[in-house]
């Protein structure tokens, strides 16, 4: 679904990523962990087009979208749902969740309906808040409407980051519980999580970064059953 190689992003002087390969196929959920620092925002922030390459490529469903502008990206299904949940304060929940479904082309307003119906059956509080202006909202429920407002722009394959900082338990498993019944449907899914461990249970194939570089790659239960994961690279 998405292959990037020989990554290279960096802020002033500094390079943040030096040279990353990362490939998400089709159906799967791939997790992305490391320690703080690792570059894992970052990444997430490139493949979306949100920050400029210094070198390498990205192409998303086989074509290249290196010179893309975000908005772009995201309307071709490759949707971010960045940390702080970036939704807009002063509108409902329905209103933030119609805002997502304005990226689609060609929808009536039965189809908007059914869609918003779909995402309150998914986090029922929602619906309960949906009169409710989304700056009311709780910090989880806050996270759910941020999924729910990238679920409606019908994406191809979703990306998150750090979905679970912050929030109680309870939430935390609301939303990775949803994630897995979107995986099972057939969503491609990029996980950035500081729950790594969780993370990697519930994901297909695992990257761990170490200071911009990849710095163990597989299936999640071979590197589950690595040593080195603690030892070295999330501590």
């Amino acid at each position: 679904m998405i292959s990037a190689q020989g990554l290279r992003v960096g802020f002033g002087q500094s390079e943040v990523l030096h040279g990353i390969d990362i490939e998400v196929k089709q159906g799967c959920v791939t997790a992305l962990v490391g320690a703080n620092g690792a570059g894992k925002t970052t990444l997430l922030r490139a493949l979306s087009r949100l920050l400029p390459l210094r070198g390498g490529s990205i192409s998303f469903n086989g074509e290249p979208i290196d010179r893309l502008e975000p908005h772009v990206v995201a309307r071709r299904g490759l949707v971010h749902v960045p940390q702080g949940r970036m939704i807009i304060p002063d509108l409902t929940v329905e209103e933030n969740l119609l805002i997502g479904a304005g990226h689609v082309d060609g929808l009536d307003a039965a189809e908007r309906e059914a869609m918003c119906e779909a995402e309150f059956r998914r986090f029922p509080v929602l619906k309960e808040r949906r009169r409710i202006p989304g700056g009311s909202l709780s910090g989880g429920e806050q996270q759910m409407l941020a999924v729910s407002r990238a679920l409606m722009m019908r994406p191809r394959m979703l990306m998150l980051d750090e979905p679970s900082l912050g929030l109680a338990p309870q939430i935390v498993t609301a939303i990775f519980a949803a994630l897995r019944d979107l995986s099972g449907g057939g969503m491609t899914v990029l996980l950035v999580e500081q729950a790594a461990f969780q993370a990697l249970k519930m994901a297909d194939y695992g990257y761990v970064l170490q200071n911009g570089r990849v710095a163990l790659s597989g299936d999640t239960s071979a590197l589950l059953a690595d040593p080195r994961l603690v030892e070295r690279y999330l501590g």
